[in-house]
């Protein structure tokens, strides 16, 4: 009877651990289940998103305050054109707000931060961020620094 009860012991214990590790990477992947009704949409139109992907987050201030919901294809400005999901909570963004596309470390992943604006006017469900900026593309960097150093060693 012991034996029995150790093995059902053991077997709760490992349950628990892989149920621990479930919650784990639902968490680290974004996965949660979070109700979708709690927070509002918000679109912002780039040059340039490279890097950037959907579940990505979106900060002000350094606090996380929505994601990323979509990311498409502006056909009549060939821009990329993002949906953000916005807390309810947040509900007090200026109009002349500014989105940027930046990351998380040196080669860190892509994320959204909002820099608030001064306008009395407020974002809206729906509403469009129109001053952005584009994300920052390591490899164009490196060319345009190696490009100049080429072109100093000609001279």
């Amino acid at each position: 009877m012991q034996n029995r009860t150790l093995e059902v012991g053991v077997g709760l214990f490992v349950l628990a651990g892989i149920l621990a590790l479930v919650l784990l990477a639902l968490r680290v992947s974004g996965l949660s289940p979070a109700s979708h009704h709690d927070t509002y949409k918000l679109y912002a139109n780039f040059d340039n998103i490279a890097g950037l992907t959907v579940r990505a987050k979106v900060t002000l201030a350094g606090v996380t305050i929505g994601k990323v919901a979509a990311i498409d294809l502006d056909r009549d400005s060939f821009t990329g054109r993002v949906t953000m999901e916005v807390d309810k909570h947040v509900d007090n963004l200026p109009t002349d707000s500014t989105a940027s596309i930046l990351t998380a470390g040196l080669l860190g992943e892509k994320y959204i931060g909002i820099s608030v604006g001064g306008d009395s006017a407020l974002l809206k469900d729906g509403g469009t961020i129109h001053d952005t900026q584009s994300s920052l593309v390591l490899e164009d960097l490196i060319g345009k620094f190696l490009l100049n150093s080429v072109g100093k060693d000609a001279k």
